[in-house]
């Protein structure tokens, strides 16, 4: 009787192990610290224990709900490749209201998937060359760029600021961005024309 007990928790447990990296949609990379047992309103209930560092947070999760909330181990090395390999990418800005845009981005930072969270880094990024951004898209950028940033170093085992720089270098590459310092250039020289002829 025992073990079938045990067969069902460890089913339960879907795979994650405690000291394992997870991914956590709505907050990013963590590491399961613990697994305990908790009674709660008269039912024993398995959670995982998730520490989440640099916030400084806690969050207890039900085994037996670890998937259906989203939380993943942390992506392959293959996907990590693939995610810089969209921010190589043509960014695609939809031409609707910034408040929808927004709700898309956010939904985009908190779906927990890599690619996802990905293009909105890609979308969001503006060189120095490029117009300042909102405070909003800021926000939204820099929240993108910290779950990105957090699972390639725990994925590649580099630290944040070497993940930083890989995912640097592959926005650089965008065809955009040449064309974006040339525009600003062309852009600066007309104003300089603009003020002669006054």
């Amino acid at each position: 009787m025992t073990t079938a007990k045990k067969t069902t928790t460890a089913s339960g447990r879907q795979g994650f192990k405690t000291g394992e990296a997870v991914v956590y949609p709505a907050h990013g990379v963590g590491r399961i610290t613990a697994i305990e047992e908790q009674e709660i309103a008269g039912y024993k209930l398995e959670l995982f224990v998730v520490a989440f560092e640099k916030d400084k947070m806690v969050l207890r999760v039900p085994t037996a709900k670890a998937n259906s909330v989203g939380m993943r181990k942390l992506a392959e090395p293959e996907l990590v490749k693939k995610a810089l390999d969209v921010l190589t990418g043509r960014a695609r800005v939809k031409r609707t209201m910034w408040s929808r845009r927004a709700q898309e981005y956010e939904a985009k930072i908190n779906s927990g998937d890599l690619i996802s969270v990905t293009e909105v880094v890609r979308d969001l990024y503006r060189s120095e060359a490029q117009p300042e951004q909102s405070y909003s898209e800021r926000q939204l950028y820099e929240a993108a760029l910290d779950r990105v940033v957090r699972e390639i170093s725990s994925v590649n085992k580099i630290t944040e600021t070497e993940a930083l720089k890989l995912i640097e270098q592959s926005l650089a590459k965008s065809p955009r961005r040449a064309k974006a310092d040339a525009d600003a250039e062309g852009e600066a020289e007309s104003d300089d024309v603009q003020e002669e002829a006054a």
